[in-house]
């Protein structure tokens, strides 16, 4: 009989107990398939005791993952307890060092330690799976290293985190501002506590990091990527976006450039007619455009135990099959450095959004700023704010900001920045103008 494949899984959390469940379940039918059985031979978690809804009789237990990964016994870590450093980086050098196959869903770790670990796995002539770590049930890793290899892929792109499509996607259906819907998002566990590293855009970069290097066979540096946040979005902008034909997504956006690679995480104003316009809710997809094939686009759950355990799994499926691929298409050895293309070169459409006192000169200072930079508009749409006026109850305008939408036609961010620079100078706009890139895709 064929010796099983026996894996050390760390963490049995949400993901790691999904694992679990989904061997149990499909183990037999796996087997029949497959040239070697899983089976899970030991773990290591924070608490024994603790409920995870399947069971571990039979399973050896470890207290420190590290020691799990350095068993003699295992043929596979599976590292699903997270983070950059700590535990997680120590284990999985551990079982690399030792001769193991790796599969992990810690973009993290990857994102800041992903060539010095690749290159430990190639050394060792194991594999370091991480189908997990972008877009959760998406086979975005595996359909970059196989079925789009022939192409040459000029731009990878996508909504790369849920929380964030959640929120864009609950404002605009039902009019209700980022702090509200934000609160409900934490309140469904969408969220966490402190939601900065899904709302600041910071997980959307580490995949976009990933999916990069992959793409164009570069170096991981996920420290050379522009991101920005949904903080700023507001009720005024998902409106303005649905009266000029756009939906407001968080898009992490990778592409070849003359002068480098172009990569950056941001909020952005995409054609309602487009098919990643439709991508809702918790939802992620990732898109591809090839030289051959040409644009490919995946859609699917980004995260959740069941998508994200099933991604695990077909990275385990990988090693029992014994496939074991250099971890970024690329070998260490031929990995070029990250040239990043700089920010202010970027060009493009984008939508400004002011508020001006309604005085004689304001929208001719404006233009001004604007014709100073070279930046022509496509549109300007001015609505003035109401206001109650005192003891009457009836609204007027007399001395209220207006609220003025310019559309530009495509210029650079380097003309943009310095518009909005010498409009901020102007005394009658009240406010921070604020600015979003119009993406065609």
């Amino acid at each position: 009989m064929t010796a099983s494949l026996k894996l050390g899984v760390a963490g049995l959390g949400t993901v790691g107990a999904g694992l679990l469940q989904l061997i149990e379940t499909h183990g037999e039918r796996l087997a029949g398939v497959l040239p070697r059985p899983i089976e899970v031979d030991a773990v290591s978690a924070r608490s024994r005791d603790k409920d995870r809804g399947v069971s571990l009789q039979g399973v050896r237990w470890f207290d420190d993952p590290v020691a799990l990964a350095s068993d003699a016994d295992i043929d596979v870590f599976v590292e699903l307890i997270g983070g950059e450093d700590g535990p997680a980086k120590a284990a999985v050098e551990a079982a690399l060092a030792n001769g193991k196959h790796v599969v992990t869903a810690n973009k993290a770790l990857l994102a800041k330690h992903g060539v010095a670990l690749a290159r430990l796995a190639e050394e060792n002539k194991v594999s370091l799976n991480f189908e997990a770590a972008v877009a959760g049930g998406i086979p975005a890793i595996k359909t970059m290293r196989e079925a789009f290899l022939p192409n040459a892929v000029s731009r990878v792109y996508g909504i790369l985190n849920g929380t964030c499509n959640y929120i864009l996607t609950v404002m605009e259906d039902e009019g209700r501002t980022f702090e509200d819907v934000l609160r409900e998002a934490q309140d469904l566990g969408y969220a966490e506590a402190d939601p900065t590293f899904d709302v600041g855009g910071f997980d959307a970069g580490h995949k976009l990091a990933l999916m990069t290097s992959l793409a164009f066979g570069t170096e991981v540096a996920a420290d050379q990527l522009h991101v920005e946040g949904i903080e700023s979005i507001t009720k005024a902008d998902i409106e303005a976006a649905c009266e000029l034909g756009y939906r407001i997504k968080l898009l992490g956006v990778a592409m070849l450039t003359p002068s480098g690679i172009e990569a950056r995480v941001h909020p952005a104003m995409i054609s309602q007619h487009s098919a990643i316009a439709e991508v809702s809710g918790v939802t992620n997809c990732v898109a591809l455009d090839g030289d051959f094939t040409g644009p490919l686009l995946l859609v699917g759950a980004g995260a959740g135990g069941g998508p994200t355990a099933a991604a695990v799994a077909s990275d385990i499926i990988d090693v029992a099959r014994g496939i074991v691929l250099p971890p970024f298409i690329t070998p260490v050895a031929r990995l070029k450095p990250h040239h990043r293309a700089r920010i202010d070169e970027h060009c493009g459409a984008y939508y400004m959004r002011l508020s001006v006192l309604d005085e004689p000169g304001a929208m001719a200072a404006i233009a001004k700023c604007m014709g100073d930079q070279g930046v022509s508009l496509e549109s300007v749409v001015q609505r003035r704010e109401k206001k109650a006026l005192p003891g009457s109850g009836m609204p007027h305008s007399e001395g209220a900001p207006a609220t003025v939408i310019m559309v530009t036609h495509e210029t650079t961010e380097d003309a943009i920045r310095r518009a909005v620079a010498a409009i901020e100078s102007i005394e009658k706009v009240a406010a921070k103008p604020q600015v979003i890139r119009i993406e065609k895709l």
